[in-house]
């Protein structure tokens, strides 16, 4: 079965400079991965941006990108560096050339070890050292720029970083401390939200991460209940201020009566007779469920900001984009406004704390070599990038 999407229809793929850049003095460098590898010199796009960029444009008619921070401002309120810069002009402005939308990231998870120094999002004020940033992002990159997110998943960032301790700072069960970085970023992303319209009239919005919280056996109906509570509701209240729903979806979390993923719960996953990927269990049709839920709340059209699956195998991933694409199209009918479907990831990037392992590209990279490979996937994800449909 054919199903053709509407006129207009953003097709893209998603990076974050952090993953797929050389490391620059933030946060993150140097980091030992689960398994085995450093954050370091992760997909070395730095080195290959002309090589990223023709296949960026076989694959789709959209990139979602960011900068790094860190390479651009070397210290709080530094006019950027002019190298940089113009590293990351002469890319856009030929994505441009090529009639590419960009949708452009102003925070990805990473922070300049400067700003970490003077306290990072705990300091309350510390968001006027980002705004800097966004102003002089605006004022250098904004002509170039269709779409904007402030911040990449705040709630993935928050949790990881204050509560779970997977993420720099390594903070675990600090939820007030969460709570309050949570409204420090808030309150940055809607100064960043004045700051932007005031040169732009591209749309501004955030990606918001969205999992399937299952509650299973007791206490895990209270268990994840809290966690859809923090994770699907309190964190999204505090970013209502936007002019899209950018969301990403991945996982289905069932809790018996503790979360389990399948990275460290496997075996468990498998006697459950559970279909999963390399990191999570996989539920396409919970993303049906989102388009549901936050457009009732929000009533604001949704681009999808992130959407993929972990797995070494082209042709999972080519069924895995099928069934997304169906929900989609189904979610359309239902007369919800999905703009865009933006595939994560582009190449295979350094999957943050777990490391290069974890693969999501559409183009395969040796991370050794940085020698990369159209996929079969990249290749399929043309194709419906071109026909502006996809058969099912």
């Amino acid at each position: 079965m054919k199903l053709q999407f509407p006129e207009g229809f953003i097709w893209g793929t998603s990076t974050a400079a952090y993953q797929i850049e050389t490391a620059s003095e933030n946060n993150w460098k140097g980091l030992k991965c689960k398994d085995g590898t450093t954050f370091d010199k992760c997909s070395q796009h730095d080195l290959h941006r002309d090589e990223d960029l023709e296949y960026i444009c076989q694959i789709s008619n959209g990139y979602r990108m960011s900068h790094d921070w860190g390479k651009l401002q070397k210290a709080p309120f530094a006019e950027f560096d002019q190298k940089e810069v113009d590293a990351y002009l002469r890319f856009m402005e030929e994505l441009k050339r090529r009639g590419k939308h960009i949708m452009l990231v102003l925070h990805h998870f990473t922070n300049p070890l400067w700003f970490e120094k003077e306290g990072s999002w705990e300091k309350e004020g510390n968001r006027k050292m980002w705004l800097d940033f966004v102003q002089k992002s605006v004022d250098t990159f904004g002509h170039l720029v269709d779409t904007w997110n402030t911040f990449n998943e705040p709630n993935v960032y928050v949790s990881n970083g204050w509560i779970t301790g997977e993420f720099p700072p390594f903070k675990k069960g600090k939820i007030l401390l969460a709570r309050r970085v949570l409204k420090e970023i808030s309150r940055a992303h809607e100064e960043a939200y004045d700051i932007i319209k005031q040169k732009s009239k591209a749309p501004v919005g955030i990606s918001f991460n969205t999992v399937q919280f299952k509650g299973e056996i007791f206490p895990g109906h209270l268990f994840a209940k809290i966690a859809d509570w923090w994770f699907m509701e309190y964190c999204h209240n505090h970013f209502l201020k936007q002019d899209f729903q950018g969301l990403s979806y991945y996982a289905r979390m069932s809790f018996r009566p503790f979360p389990l993923d399948n990275m460290n719960h496997t075996e468990q996953l498998k006697k459950l007779g559970r279909r999963t990927d390399l990191m999570w269990e996989y539920d396409p049709k919970g993303f049906y469920n989102v388009f549901h839920r936050y457009w009732k709340k929000t009533k604001k059209p949704i681009i999808i900001t992130e959407s993929g699956i972990c797995t070494h195998d082209p042709k999972v991933r080519i069924e895995s984009i099928k069934e997304y694409l169906g929900w989609v199209h189904k979610a359309q009918q239902d007369g919800i406004p999905i703009q865009g479907y933006f595939h994560w990831s582009t190449m295979d990037n350094h999957e943050w704390n777990i490391g290069q392992y974890y693969r999501f590209g559409l183009v395969s990279v040796d991370f050794e070599t940085g020698k990369r490979t159209m996929t079969e996937a990249g290749t399929f994800m043309g194709e419906v990038a071109r026909n502006n449909s996809v058969e099912v």
